[in-house]
C-alpha cells in the first residue's frame, strides 16, 4: 500500500477511537441530566465506533501495514441541551464524512482499488449515520421544552443496542 494511504487510515482510525469518546461524553452529561435513554444511545454509538476503527485496523493488517496508534484528543463535557448534544453529534458526523470521502478520492487518486473498495462500506454507513443523528435532532427540535414528550423520546431511544454487522457485511 501506499504510505499516504496506510497514514490516511491509520489518522482515521484514530478518529474512529476520537468519535467513540465523544459519544461517551455525550452519554455521561445526557446521564447527568436522566436521560438514560439517550445516554444508551449514546453507549450504542460508542460500540459502532470502536467498531469502525477495529475494521479498519483489520484491514490494514490484512494488507501487511502497522496499526499505529495515536493518542486521543479530550473530548467536550458540557452542551447547553439533549438538542445542542444531538447537533454536535450531527455535526461531527458530517466531519467524518468528509474524512471518510477524502480517503475514498486519495484511494482513487492512487489506484488502490481494494482500498476503495473497502472504504464503500464507510460511504454507505456514513449516509445512516448521519440520517440517525439527524433523526434525533430534528424531533428534538420539534419537541422543544415539552418535558414529557422528552421523556417518552428518552424512553424509546433506551431500546438501542449496537449490532454487530452479520459476516459479508462487514467486511470480514
Amino acid at each position: 500500500m501506499d504510505p499516504k494511504m496506510v497514514e490516511a487510515i491509520n489518522d482515521q482510525i484514530n478518529f474512529e477511537l476520537y468519535s467513540g469518546y465523544i459519544y461517551y461524553s455525550m452519554g455521561a452529561y445526557l446521564e447527568d441530566l436522566g436521560l438514560t435513554g439517550m445516554r444508551q444511545w449514546m453507549i450504542a454509538q460508542t460500540q459502532e465506533e470502536m467498531f469502525h476503527a477495529h475494521k479498519m485496523f483489520l484491514y490494514l493488517a490484512e494488507r501487511g501495514e502497522r496499526v499505529e496508534m495515536k493518542g486521543i484528543e479530550a473530548p467536550p463535557t458540557e452542551w447547553d441541551s439533549p438538542l445542542a448534544v444531538f447537533e454536535h453529534a450531527l455535526e461531527h458526523e458530517k466531519i467524518v464524512t468528509g474524512r471518510i470521502n477524502k480517503m475514498v478520492d486519495l484511494a482513487q487518486e492512487l489506484g488502490d482499488h481494494a482500498t476503495r473498495s473497502f472504504l464503500g462500506w464507510y460511504v454507505d454507513e456514513q449516509v445512516e449515520e448521519e440520517a440517525s443523528v439527524g433523526e434525533v435532532a430534528s424531533k428534538l427540535g420539534l419537541i422543544g421544552e415539552s418535558g414529557n414528550a422528552l421523556f417518552m423520546m428518552d424512553r424509546e431511544m433506551g431500546a438501542r443496542v449496537f449490532t454487530m454487522p452479520a459476516a459479508g457485511e462487514n467486511g470480514e
